[in-house]
């Protein structure tokens, strides 16, 4: 099997994350192709859809929500995800068993699945976000009425594993946002969930974040004992040339050369490129995770260049700040700040713009 390094992983990772050029492709197609893009942070995929797309606009995605195109809703890891209409009614049903393993893990929700009738919460739950979209304390409130020896937030919480629930515009909407309000999957889209097959879901992961191994996916994922899946599938194999694991890959997708160019690129806060491997070695230095990873769970926002993250970055009313890693040297510092004020020509257009540095360490 040919060898690859993380250079050559993170070249073809770059590639398929439409981050080594931006393509001309409409949002709903780049979604598509990306099985979905986090979306904890409710307006990040619109900074990563920009970062990776020619001419992307605002509204184009918004009006997408509006048209119910795409939706937000829990997904990958459990975790909000944007995905076109079609994919959340192919994947969501693979990955019930994930959300229902996290009700099953979920501390705070012991003593409710202690004595529930788990059947019972979910039919109560998808009938009333089915009937009309509930914030989380309302759908609480209604659950109290018909099991009235629960904490309506436990409740609410619970339902959020066990039924489709979509978050409805304006959350998510380009200068807007709200609230999460929440109705049921099948409802919103007037259509029934329609599963994808797991070797599709596979085919799918491998054509984005490729080459990878079943443990990758089901980082991504959250899904296990994918190793058969990806053993019986007619798929392309590589030895990653560090730890002589077995990556698997799409025949169909030839990799760039190891060195070719990468332009600087700002990703947003969550962005899937830092979630969808165990390990992270071709996007991520390990010196460089706590930079990026909080203790509380947050994942910055991001400046990628050569390749590789290399600081951090926050915006505020037209003024765009960077925290570098560590010293850059002038031709970096320069490229990057170009990179910054195109990105404040599509946060902020009307505002005066700025980009400064948190500290010091332009060489």
């Amino acid at each position: 099997m040919t060898g690859l390094s993380d250079q050559a992983l993170n070249r073809a990772y770059l590639s398929r994350q439409c981050l080594l050029e931006r393509r001309s492709a409409s949002a709903p197609e780049a979604i598509e192709h990306l099985t979905g893009m986090q979306s904890q942070a409710a307006l990040a995929p619109y900074t990563g859809l920009w970062t990776r797309l020619v001419d992307f606009q605002p509204d184009e995605l918004s009006q997408l929500m509006y048209d119910r195109a795409v939706v937000r809703l829990s997904l990958m890891r459990s975790t909000i995800h944007l995905v076109t209409a079609d994919d959340a009614l192919g994947i969501y049903p693979l990955l019930r068993e994930v959300h229902q393993r996290n009700l099953a893990s979920n501390q705070t929700l012991a003593p409710l699945r202690a004595s529930i009738d788990v059947d019972a919460l979910t039919a109560a739950g998808h009938r009333l976000l089915a009937a009309s979209p509930l914030s989380g304390s309302a759908l609480g409130e209604a659950l109290a009425k018909e099991f009235p020896d629960y904490d309506p937030a436990v409740l609410s919480r619970a339902v959020r594993d066990l039924v489709a629930g979509v978050q409805v515009p304006p959350r998510g909407i380009w200068s807007k946002g709200g609230q999460p309000i929440t109705t049921t999957l099948e409802s919103w889209l007037d259509r029934p969930l329609t599963p994808y097959s797991i070797d599709t879901l596979v085919h799918r992961y491998l054509a984005a974040y490729g080459p990878a191994t079943p443990l990758d996916m089901q980082q991504w994922s959250g899904l296990t004992h994918l190793t058969e899946v990806f053993t019986r599938l007619n798929l392309r194999t590589y030895t990653h040339e560090d730890s002589g694991q077995t990556l698997y890959d799409l025949g169909s997708i030839p990799l760039p050369d190891p060195e070719t160019p990468a332009p600087t690129r700002f990703l947003p806060a969550y962005d899937n490129l830092y979630l969808s491997h165990t390990t992270r070695t071709r996007i991520l230095p390990t010196h460089h995770r706590p930079h990026i990873f909080t203790n509380n769970g947050i994942i910055k926002p991001t400046v990628l260049h050569n390749g590789y993250p290399c600081a951090t970055w926050t915006h505020t009313k037209g003024t765009l700040t960077i925290s570098p890693f560590e010293k850059l040297p002038r031709s970096a510092v320069a490229t990057i700040e170009a990179e910054a004020h195109n990105l404040l020509d599509f946060l902020a257009p009307s505002s005066p713009h700025q980009v400064s540095w948190a500290k010091d360490q332009r060489g």
